[in-house]
């Protein structure tokens, strides 16, 4: 059975890129070896140099388990943190009231 291919956006595939060689700069500034990295996050070194390329194959959990080893998994818990558009929509879905409550209460 032939597997799906799924077709990313530009955008996607530039972003991916751009956090893989994050990855591989945040592991170069610390002197580690790509074998010593995937030992540590518990891959392959294949996986690990298919992370700093950027590949969207790669599962979420071993980009994760990368930035771990790394000391980096509080950068990746600020994704979607200050979600500001979000929450301009939610506002804009908030039932207004018509009038005011009564005083006498």
């Amino acid at each position: 059975m032939a597997q799906k291919k799924n077709v990313l956006f530009p955008k996607t595939v530039s972003v991916l890129k751009r956090f893989g060689e994050n990855i591989r700069l945040a592991r170069l500034r610390r002197n580690i070896s790509s074998t010593l990295q995937a030992e540590r996050a518990g891959i392959s070194r294949p996986t690990l140099t298919m992370i700093e390329k950027g590949a969207p194959s790669v599962s979420l959990g071993n980009y994760v388990q990368v930035l771990v080893s790394l000391g980096l998994e509080k950068d990746f818990l600020k994704v979607a943190a200050d979600d500001e558009l979000g929450r301009k929509l939610q506002d804009l879905n908030l039932p207004v009231r018509q009038r005011a409550t009564r005083k006498d209460r």
